[in-house]
């Protein structure tokens, strides 16, 4: 019986402009396809950071030059860049599979992923996104669009935004068909579109949901065996870029949080990939989480190559 694997790519499997991500993505199907071919069932989730940011600013340079053209919703941006990454995906590993000769399917899913307005994150938004404005500009923007706007690093004033935490899937029932028959599923992409559920509808936010907290949840729902989340290394590192660094194998919840508690990994890189894996452990006790890199995928069982976060 095959594992079930949920995939978490981060961006430095996908490059920052379309022509890029196009030649990248066909290095990514080969990992990936190796992991199907191996005798895994694969579910690909990945990361939108560059891809929502440059269509986001293109709107917005649009509209400075143009009027008529109009600011666009941070989650429209987020539903286009999950769109053409699927593509991209579905295309270059449909391709890989195709030249391997072997007959799997693929489908991409736009999909929604909700969030609570109650969220701490939406009274202190974090996330700068777009154009750099003057401060007169910038205070325009933010009473036209009821947006928040802060001073980034001496650089000028961005909009930012929220990063709450996802709490549900609202496709998770076809994300669940689909595995369940054996399509190789991309879901989730860029962390979803975020939306609350206001009554009996859904209504798009501007929010920043991470990648690595999406992917632990639908690794949750979609009952998967491990979560891999892949990164720049192959390892997570303690004591970085000391003589005493040294590389983590196995290690279970409570020495990841001895490790989380002396601030051994940095807010905003792997810190986030940490708190999600040891999300999924936590209520997945059975099943592991895996942070390795996108060249070393192929090793996910060879647990002396990669970092395998465990319950006990």
């Amino acid at each position: 019986m095959s594992n079930r694997i949920l995939v978490a790519l981060g961006g430095n499997a996908l490059g920052s402009n379309p022509s890029e991500q196009l030649e990248l993505v066909k290095i990514t199907a080969k990992s990936i396809v190796d992991m199907i071919q191996s005798g895994n069932q694969v579910i690909v989730c990945h990361g939108n950071g560059p891809q929502v940011g440059m269509i986001n600013l293109s709107f917005d340079e649009a509209h400075k030059n143009n009027e008529k053209v109009p600011m666009m919703p941070f989650p429209e941006c987020g539903s286009m860049s999950q769109g053409y990454i699927a593509y991209h995906l579905q295309q270059a590993i449909q391709n890989e599979l195709l030249n391997r000769k072997l007959n799997n399917k693929v489908a991409g899913v736009v999909t929604q992923t909700v969030v609570d307005l109650k969220d701490p994150a939406f009274k202190n938004p974090t996330k700068p996104i777009g154009s750099f404005y003057d401060k007169a500009t910038a205070d325009k923007i933010s009473k036209e669009n009821n947006w928040t706007m802060k001073e980034d690093a001496g650089r000028g004033w961005r909009r930012v935004i929220a990063s709450p935490m996802p709490i549900d899937v609202v496709e998770k029932e076809i994300l669940i068909t689909l595995v369940d028959s054996g399509y190789i599923t991309i879901a989730c992409g860029g962390g979803g579109i975020p939306v609350i559920q206001e009554k009996n509808a859904y209504k798009g936010v501007s929010a920043v949901i991470d990648k690595d907290f999406a992917s632990a949840k639908l690794a949750e729902i979609l009952k998967a065996d491990k979560l891999v989340i892949l990164t720049a290394v192959d390892q997570v590192m303690i004591n970085y870029n000391k003589p005493d660094q040294k590389a983590l194998t196995t290690i279970n919840l409570e020495q990841v949080q001895k490790y989380i508690d002396q601030g051994q990994f940095a807010p905003g890189s792997m810190l986030p990939k940490i708190e999600a894996a040891v999300q999924f452990v936590k209520l997945n006790p059975d099943k592991k989480a895996v942070i390795t890199s996108l060249r070393n995928a192929k090793n996910i069982n060879k647990t002396e190559t990669i970092t395998q976060i465990i319950n006990k």
